[in-house]
């Protein structure tokens, strides 16, 4: 099986190297850039399955580099993972709010990163039981696992890989509540960044998207979220 391309952004001459080297060893094809500019030009040109995105970079830092990408809608749902000395919570919310799919802070162990990368990309694949290939309405909302694609009113809406897991998987559960806890386990898996807000900066970003449709996905005060059983 031909393994996923991925693209490096780093600055650093020699973290870039020992990422690609350590990539490339894994069996993936490895794309690297050493500022923004070039990594969004080559995210647009190259298309990668997966981007390892420095939040400290020259010209265009990492978080405009992360929120251009995902205004673009011919890649706006590539996987991102951000990697960077900055390690405070608000850094890693501000993040996941422009639409990372997960944080690494350095400095890090290079088993960490290829176990991330691994995890990040399983997410974007589909299980019989959690997310069946079939595409589901639910009152506005059309979602197409096979073709990655929400409608919402009939007009197509990019969500990220992490965004469409979670909106799927409550929706595919009309009315049953799920802890925090249990959406991490479930939709991000169990070596997701733990943050208390992680869960509920992909519900914001969700909700921003469904627009008029915003309540269509619940918060149960104290619990977590479910999605409406009157859609």
């Amino acid at each position: 099986m031909t393994k996923a391309r991925i693209l490096v952004v780093e600055d650093e001459p020699d973290l870039r190297e020992v990422l690609k080297y350590n990539l490339t060893r894994e069996g993936y094809r490895v794309l690297t850039a050493a500022d923004g500019a070039t990594g969004l030009r080559l995210a647009r040109e190259e298309k990668p399955d997966l981007i390892l995105l420095d939040l400290m970079l020259p010209d265009l830092d990492g978080l405009e580099v992360c929120r251009r990408l995902r205004g673009d809608q011919s890649i706006g749902g590539t996987p991102i993972i951000m990697v960077t000395a900055k390690d405070e919570e608000a850094d890693v919310v501000l993040g996941l709010g422009l639409g990372a799919d997960d944080y690494i802070p350095k400095p890090y162990r290079m088993k960490e990163v290829v176990a991330r990368v691994g995890a990040v990309l399983r997410r974007g694949s589909h299980d019989a039981d959690d997310d069946p290939r079939q595409p589901l309405r639910r009152g506005p909302v059309r979602i197409d696992p096979a073709r990655h694609d929400v409608e919402i009113d009939g007009v197509s809406v990019a969500f990220t890989a992490t965004e469409f897991r979670l909106l799927h998987f409550l929706a595919s559960r009309p009315g049953r509540v799920y802890e925090r806890d249990t959406l991490l386990r479930r939709v991000l898996g169990d070596d997701a960044i733990r943050v208390d807000r992680n869960i509920d900066v992909h519900v914001r970003s969700i909700r921003k998207k469904l627009g008029p449709h915003r309540d269509i996905i619940e918060t149960i005060r104290g619990v977590g979220y479910r999605f409406s059983d009157r859609a």
